[in-house]
């Protein structure tokens, strides 16, 4: 990491950069009012392995119908799979998507509790999704870990981990709390539009300054 690093000054520099851009898909439907802790933890299973601009209209096409547990429990396997159609798996997603209603229903009088331990007590539902939902739909401190956010943290220097789930516990040790929900908020969109995997924006990317560029060897 170079020595003149600071976090701050990194992602409020990130935050002016990606703002023409369309934001993450999670904080783009709570916008959109979309923000309770079941909708934003279903679009996120709708999420994997899936581009956002197939996220949003998938996730808006299974709400016309089902915004709650109790209203998702009332659809079979077919109508799920139907629903979820252009997003990765859409089977094996129904039927994530059914579980997590059904436990809802069954152990929770059909709301989920804020906590990440019963969140990923879930089948289908990991860290990533889990602090996802909880930050955006709850406001609590939490970090969601992509491939964007691997990536671009990663490139910087800031961490040295080979695994997602690595840089999730390296940055919930080093970014202050009140940031913690900016990093996927913030990251994403500039990993996807700037900090990109192939061909890095490094000649117009606003924190060039501050980036190691570990493992850059073309960039635009």
């Amino acid at each position: 990491m170079k020595p003149n690093f600071d976090l701050d000054v990194v992602l409020d520099a990130i935050a002016q950069a990606v703002a023409p851009f369309p934001k993450a898909a999670m904080f783009e439907l709570a916008e959109r009012g979309y923000n309770t802790l079941f909708e934003q933890l279903i679009s996120c299973i709708v999420s994997i392995r899936t581009l956002d601009e197939t996220t949003i209209p998938v996730s808006l096409r299974l709400f016309e119908v089902a915004r709650t547990p109790a209203q998702l429990a009332t659809l079979t396997v077919e109508e799920l799979t139907e629903r979820l159609y252009g997003t990765t798996y859409p089977d094996q997603k129904a039927y994530t998507l059914l579980g997590i209603a059904r436990r809802a229903l069954d152990e929770f009088d059909g709301q989920l509790p804020a906590d990440f331990d019963v969140l990923t007590s879930l089948k289908g539902v990991g860290p990533k999704c889990a602090n996802l939902a909880l930050g955006v739909a709850t406001g609590q401190a939490a970090i969601s870990v992509d491939v964007h956010v691997h990536r671009v943290v990663n490139r910087w220097g800031y961490v040295q981990t080979r695994q997602p789930e690595q840089t999730l516990k390296e940055l919930e040790r080093r970014v202050p709390r009140d940031r913690w929900i900016d990093v996927n908020r913030l990251l994403m969109p500039f990993g996807k539009h700037i900090c990109t995997g192939n061909l890095p924006k490094c000649s117009t990317c606003p924190v060039l300054a501050y980036c190691e560029q570990v493992g850059v060897e073309r960039h635009r």
